[in-house]
């Protein structure tokens, strides 16, 4: 079996180091992107060594830096056949105060770094007659969250992104899917006051928060060569936070 090349944004974040080190153990050759924070960049090297995982600077933000990744690593690689979208940040307030400055960072990193990675990658899956494209969306854009408009927004509009480029490439051997993970042990979420996030564990069924590897293991489900019939989809990965059909 050929051996797949897997590209992660948001690669050196605690649910994108588990997904990189999934995906790698799983035969690919996977390339973390994000931006170079040195202490982050040294951990990430630490917690992947020994496994093919490489890093590259970037900023998601970027239309023409997105672009020349993605021919860089098709010219270093030879295709780039997975694209996992896990870039992601949260500037939370209430709608009443949010000023545009945080609207608009939000809406460009989760959803517009989305648009700027699929966009130059698409072709190229295309034309090889394969592509698996994995969107890291959440439980708040399934059900919105108080002083997350601009957070819940971009994720709910990251599934809608997710159909309809799905729609696009489906009898292209292209596949295009979306996961919304709930509260996970990240920095994210570690950062949250005490009280706030013990209430979050309470309204959880299976008490507890969720693992990056849970939410990497469902990632590389569907990214295998056998997962071809689902296409459009939303993984739900939330400990039972929130069910729906």
């Amino acid at each position: 079996m050929k051996r797949r090349v897997a590209v992660v944004s948001g690669g050196i974040g605690g649910l994108g180091t588990a997904i990189c080190i999934d995906l790698a153990q799983a035969g690919c050759a996977v390339v973390a992107l994000d931006l170079p924070r040195a202490e982050a960049v040294d951990r990430f090297a630490v917690a992947t060594a020994g496994l093919d995982i490489g890093f590259q600077p970037l900023d998601v933000t970027d239309t023409d830096a997105c672009s020349d990744c993605v021919q860089s690593i098709q010219a270093s690689h030879g295709a780039l056949d997975i694209l996992v979208n896990a870039a992601g940040i949260t500037r939370d307030t209430t709608l009443r105060k949010m000023e545009r400055a945080q609207w608009d960072a939000v809406l460009e990193v989760n959803l517009g770094g989305v648009f700027n990675l699929c966009q130059p990658a698409i072709e190229g899956m295309v034309a090889r007659g394969f592509g698996r494209i994995v969107n890291i969306s959440s439980v708040n854009g399934q059900t919105g969250q108080f002083g997350q408009a601009n957070y819940s927004a971009a994720k709910a509009g990251m599934h809608g992104f997710t159909m309809a480029l799905a729609r696009e490439v489906a009898r292209k051997g292209v596949t295009v899917n979306s996961i919304s993970p709930g509260y996970c042990e990240t920095a994210m979420v570690r950062a949250m006051p005490d009280d706030i996030r013990a209430g979050i564990v309470d309204k959880v069924p299976v008490g507890r928060l969720g693992r990056p590897e849970e939410i990497a293991r469902v990632v590389r489900f569907l990214a295998a060569e056998d997962a071809g019939f689902i296409t459009g989809a939303n993984i739900p990965v939330n400990g039972g936070l929130y069910m729906s059909f």
